[in-house]
C-alpha cells in the first residue's frame, strides 16, 4: 500500500496568511492530480494553542526570524500561525478534501513545536500517523506540501527512520528560503537519507 501525505497546506501558509510561504499555493493544484492515483490520502494540520512557544510574540523582546534553543535544538521564532479553531489553521479551500481519509494535527503542545507529521521535534511525542499507516499495511509514501525545508522535510526524513519507501513529489512542494539555498540544502539531506526525490509532480 502507498499513501499521500499532503503535508500542511493550510490558509497561514498560503498568499494573504500570517505565515505565507512564497508561491505556496502554486502546490494545490498537484496536490489535487496526485490524489487520484492513491488509495490512502493523509493530511497533517498545524493546530498551535495561542501560547505556542514558536511564537515570537510569546517571547518578550524576540521577533519573527529570531532564533533560541529550545530543549536542545534551534528553534526558529515564527509569527503567530495556524492558531487552533482559526480560519488561518483550515485547510486550503482550493484542495479536494473528500478523499482525505484522515488528517493529523501536529504542533498541539504549547511547550514544543512539531514539524514532522509523525513526531514533535524531540520525538517525545507521536501524532499517530506512524500507527495509522502500519495498521493500513503502508510501506511507501509520497510527501507534498509546505514548507519544504521544515515540515516536508521532517515529514519525509520521519518517513525514512520508519522505514518507510519514500518519495518526494518535489515540483509539489514550496519553501520558505530565510536563507538562499535553504531548499536545496533540504532536497539534498533528504536524498542522503534515502528519500527519492521525484522531479514534476
Amino acid at each position: 500500500m502507498k499513501a499521500l501525505l499532503l503535508i500542511d497546506l493550510q490558509n497561514d501558509f498560503l498568499p494573504g496568511g500570517t505565515l505565507a510561504v512564497p508561491r505556496g499555493d502554486e502546490v494545490l493544484a498537484p496536490a489535487n492530480e496526485l490524489q487520484l492515483g492513491f488509495d490512502l490520502i493523509v493530511a497533517t494540520q498545524d493546530w498551535h494553542p495561542t501560547n505556542h512557544v514558536s511564537f515570537a510574540a510569546n517571547h518578550p523582546g524576540k521577533q519573527p526570524g529570531d532564533v533560541i534553543e529550545l530543549d536542545g535544538l534551534r528553534q526558529v521564532l515564527w509569527p503567530v500561525h495556524c492558531v487552533a479553531e482559526t480560519f488561518g489553521a483550515e485547510l486550503a479551500a482550493n484542495l479536494n478534501t473528500k478523499r482525505i481519509a484522515r488528517v493529523f494535527r501536529k504542533g498541539t503542545d504549547p511547550s514544543t513545536d512539531s514539524y514532522s507529521g509523525f513526531f514533535d521535534n524531540v520525538h517525545h511525542r507521536g501524532t499517530g500517523l506512524a500507527e495509522y499507516l502500519r495498521e493500513r499495511n503502508a510501506t511507501e509514501v509520497h510527501v507534498l506540501g509546505l514548507a519544504t525545508e521544515y515540515c516536508v522535510k521532517c515529514t519525509a526524513l520521519d518517513a525514512r527512520r520508519l522505514g518507510l519507501r519514500t518519495f518526494l513529489a518535489v515540483g509539489a512542494c514550496r519553501g520558505v528560503e530565510r536563507t538562499a539555498g535553504d531548499v536545496a540544502a533540504a532536497i539534498a539531506e533528504m536524498r542522503q537519507a534515502g528519500v527519492e526525490v521525484v522531479d514534476g509532480w
